[in-house]
């Protein structure tokens, strides 16, 4: 247990954090958290639904029908900076080695391919200087310079969402932009098309600027009105740091030190929409439009059978509700939650409990083969009550020491590309508290730094992790065309 002082007590009041909960924090780097308890990789017929060309085909032509009467919304995670995306590009910049060397040398050969490259020209302009008499000359680090940082383009501190992504015959877009026609192609009901995305306080001008002078033009192209708004991480989410031997640490003025939580604080955000279908996916991932359509195709059949397990799930509550099932309806409905919501209901379950068990959130994930790609995975996992249930699981959750764990491990068919349909309301029409569906002990500890100083940094559960624990979740296989991630500079060749 940790005394806070007068003055800690003051400096909480004011940054809004609750001191219970930064005791709670606290005693988590003490404790730790415990990995995993894998019971079983999810695999197709055992945890994963795949679906036919038949039945794809099928989803998406009931799709629109589904969409009477509901408020879809794009949910896009868009607050990190790129500068993890350039990271060889700056360890060119101060490491000569020949490695490195190699490295930056390849990416100026490739420059011209990039879809950044005349606006990189320009600002090597204002200054007077020309690209490619600079290329030629060798003047690489310049170059390099002018991309990243501020004296130039300012890439390696701007949010993946405003960087130029992809390259057209007769134009260039942005990773926002081609969520805008995402959202277009697949999540507009009665016209309407609502995107929302989280990012950093310091750059929500950016985003709004772009969005002021792009939309009005793609929404005549696609015939749709665009409804745009916007979040930030809320402060009181961040976490507090601590030393190495996990008591508080302390900035220069002796103030505790907060840290944002991961994403896994975005469940607060999310929780906050007011929408019955939400389609989550990441800033980075997306491709140009003469190749999105898989990625719209199966975004449709997600969310397509979503609303029918929902609707069923709905109609089965009332019937519990009302008193109105008989032991051969039970039976029905245990079956459908077994079969087609993954439920593990034990050997015998109440009829008080199956409603519960039912009446929660429901998300279906797109799980895409494993093919070398990073990312977590689905697997069946046994809780601290010994209840098992589908789970997306990060490898860090994993216990590297143990060799039962690990061979679980290996047999993961899948990984997961944050590829999500969420239903957030209950068969009353009314909003989940999905805060009241997270498993608060699936947190992370990191190591970080704060100057020259090493400290301990806590993440929250994360979002598609711990954050939604306690859904209903259903893992559906996807092709691994809808997953075109931009981890690397270099992976926007890859469009």
């Amino acid at each position: 247990m940790t005394d806070f002082t007068p003055q800690d007590l003051e400096f909480l009041q004011r940054r809004g954090s609750d001191p219970a909960t930064v005791q709670y924090q606290l005693e988590c780097f003490r404790k730790g958290f415990a990995f995993a308890d894998l019971d079983r990789a999810a695999t197709i017929n055992d945890g994963i639904l795949r679906l036919d060309a038949d039945a794809v085909e099928e989803l998406c032509a009931d799709y629109p029908q589904m969409l009477s009467g509901k408020k879809l919304v794009k949910f896009v995670p868009a607050s990190g900076a790129a500068s993890r995306m350039f990271k060889e590009l700056y360890s060119y910049l101060s490491d000569d080695t020949p490695e490195t060397c190699q490295k930056g040398v390849a990416f100026l050969e490739k420059l011209p391919k990039f879809p950044f490259y005349e606006a990189l020209g320009e600002a090597l302009a204002k200054d007077g200087y020309d690209l490619k008499a600079e290329t030629a000359a060798g003047n690489y680090k310049l170059v390099v310079r002018y991309l990243l940082e501020p004296e130039g383009l300012n890439y390696g501190n701007q949010p993946k969402g405003l960087l130029l992504f992809h390259r057209y015959a007769d134009k260039i877009r942005t990773a926002v932009e081609e969520h805008l026609v995402e959202g277009a192609l697949y999540a507009t009901s009665g016209g309407e098309c609502y995107l929302h995305f989280t990012v950093s306080p310091q750059h929500q001008t950016g985003f709004e600027n772009l969005l002021k002078n792009v939309v009005p033009a793609y929404e005549q192209q696609y015939g749709v009105h665009y409804n745009i708004s916007f979040s930030i991480q809320d402060p009181a989410t961040d976490t507090v740091a601590a030393e190495l031997d996990n008591t508080p640490f302390r900035d220069e003025k002796g103030n505790l030190l907060f840290r944002p939580a991961g994403h896994g604080a975005l469940i607060h955000n999310l929780n906050k929409l007011d929408a019955d279908i939400v389609f989550v996916k990441n800033i980075d991932n997306v491709i140009t439009e003469e190749r999105v359509a898989p990625t719209v195709q199966y975004k449709k059949a997600l969310a397509a059978h979503l609303l029918q397990l929902q609707a069923r799930t709905f109609q089965y509550l009332r019937l519990l509700e009302a008193g109105e099932v008989d032991d051969m309806m039970l039976c029905e409905i245990m079956d459908f939650a077994e079969s087609e919501l993954m439920i593990s209901l034990g050997e015998e379950v109440d009829r008080e409990t199956l409603f519960e068990k039912l009446n929660r959130p429901i998300r279906v994930c797109g799980m895409v083969k494993n093919e070398g790609e990073p990312g977590g995975g689905p697997f069946w996992v046994t809780d601290s009550e010994g209840e098992t249930s589908l789970q997306i699981v990060e490898s860090s959750q994993i216990d590297k020491k143990n060799p039962e764990q690990m061979d679980i491990m290996t047999h993961a068919t899948h990984f997961n590309p944050v590829d999500m349909v969420c239903a957030l309301k209950n068969y009353k029409g009314e909003r989940f508290d999905l805060l009241q569906y997270v498993d608060p002990e699936t947190g992370f500890i990191s190591s970080k730094s704060y100057g020259d100083r090493t400290l301990k940094a806590l993440e929250l559960p994360g979002l598609w992790n711990g954050a939604m624990s306690r859904w209903n979740t259903i893992f559906v296989e996807v092709p691994i065309e809808t997953f075109n991630p931009v981890k690397t500079v270099f992976d926007l060749l890859r469009r």
